[in-house]
């Protein structure tokens, strides 16, 4: 049975980058969102694995980072793993987000594909 994965990033580039990598697995079904709400909106989904960025500018959302937005998926949906993927390598903001239950911070650099592809691998053969 394949994992659902959501991809919330304001990035356009950065989420068709996403859903070329992770779309023709037959392990993964991959859903992105350019705003914090739509996410919101389809939780009922049951997303196995959320993957947020850090900051939301320019997309009309009512959420300016994925903190804010965090916090309201926790409200709706304990089930959802969370995976941070950021262009911001600061350890404070690292731990804020760990203390929310974020089981991966990873940094947006040129090894970031890789990266995330080994952490949601790891992710699901542990579960």
């Amino acid at each position: 049975m394949s994992k659902l994965i959501y991809f919330v990033d304001d990035d356009k580039m950065i989420l068709h980058l996403l859903e070329y990598t992770f779309s023709g697995r037959d392990e993964y079904t991959v859903k992105s969102f350019r705003r914090g709400e739509d996410c919101l909106e389809a939780l009922d989904q049951s997303p196995d694995l959320i993957i947020l960025d850090h900051s939301f500018v320019g997309n009309n959302s009512k959420f300016s980072t994925g903190l804010d937005l965090l916090r309201e998926i926790r409200k709706k949906s304990t089930h959802a793993e969370i995976f941070v993927l950021t262009a911001n390598e600061n350890d404070k903001l690292r731990t804020e987000y760990e203390s929310l239950g974020v089981r991966k911070f990873i940094t947006k650099n040129e090894f970031f594909i890789d990266n995330l592809i080994e952490a949601i691998g790891r992710n699901f053969s542990s579960n």
